[in-house]
């Protein structure tokens, strides 16, 4: 189901909203759709890689090494398509470390001008890996940075994770304004911030709605229609790994909400082209 590789980034300013689970499930549901999906760890915590895993541990009796880092092929100019770990089908993973920690180090000393460190990471991933996937994800951290920056300047599209609450909304409207003027402004990116998915505190309560309603005046049909809750079972499988037991009904529940995200991001990506 080979399309035009499109890079997305899901984001915000603002941990503990769920968006390393958000961008793992999403990817999870996407290759279970047939599209082949790649997720690169682009945080030092390695949450993601984590994540994912566990994961492919549980379908597979061996321990995977991680033999090379991001940060590693980087410094060496490896390719990274080898470094590349299949966790199950279409879905595979380019996992970090500690060591990531040293890239904007990396980037200042090795570039003599802003734009150049801005435009690394880019051309790296479309010499080494457009082509090769229906979607590549990069989870970022939630900051402002020199590294960050490459990030979003690498993405087609770049969708903000907004948890329903007042500061929230705010930080979501600063994030936006920073892609514009510096991102696409000043250093001529065509990224896209393609929607807004909102992600609820917990079902029926009345700030949900009023930061909703909000958010929609803001940006209208930007505003995802499928939306997710801050949910045990995903915090669950921070520890376990995606679970997807076809017999369990929450298992099946929580993917669920996440394919909606998934379609509903297909729909998005296809109108642009």
């Amino acid at each position: 189901m080979m399309m035009n590789t499109k890079i997305i980034s899901f984001c915000n300013q603002k941990g503990g909203v769920g968006k390393t689970s958000t961008t793992g499930l999403v990817a999870y549901n996407l290759s279970k759709l047939g599209y082949k999906t790649l997720v690169i760890d682009f945080d030092p915590q390695a949450n993601m890689t984590s994540l994912l895993l566990k994961t492919k541990s549980q379908n597979s009796n061996e321990i995977e090494v991680i033999n090379n880092t991001l940060m590693n092929a980087i410094k060496n100019d490896e390719n990274l398509l080898d470094i590349v770990i299949n966790i199950k089908k279409n879905l595979y993973l380019i996992p970090n470390a500690v060591d990531f920690s040293l890239y904007s180090r990396y980037l200042e000393n090795n570039f003599d001008n802003k734009k150049k460190k801005v435009s690394f990471l880019s051309k790296v991933l479309k010499r080494d890996l457009v082509g090769h996937f229906d979607f590549i994800f990069i989870d970022v951290p939630p900051t402002l940075s020199l590294q960050n920056d490459t990030a979003y300047f690498a993405c087609d599209d770049i969708v903000i994770v907004l948890q329903t609450q007042q500061h929230s909304l705010d930080g979501a409207e600063d994030l936006i304004d920073y892609i514009q003027d510096t991102i696409i402004d000043e250093f001529n990116s065509t990224v896209v911030v393609i929607g807004v998915l909102p992600v609820l505190s917990k079902r029926g309560a009345a700030v949900d709605s009023v930061i909703l309603n909000k958010a929609k005046k803001s940006w209208g049909d930007d505003v995802f229609k499928a939306n997710i809750r801050l949910m045990e079972r995903v915090k669950r499988m921070d520890i376990t790994g995606i679970k997807d037991d076809p017999h369990d009904v929450w298992d099946q529940r929580t993917l669920n909400r996440y394919k909606a995200v998934a379609n509903e991001l297909i729909e998005k990506v296809k109108s642009e082209e």
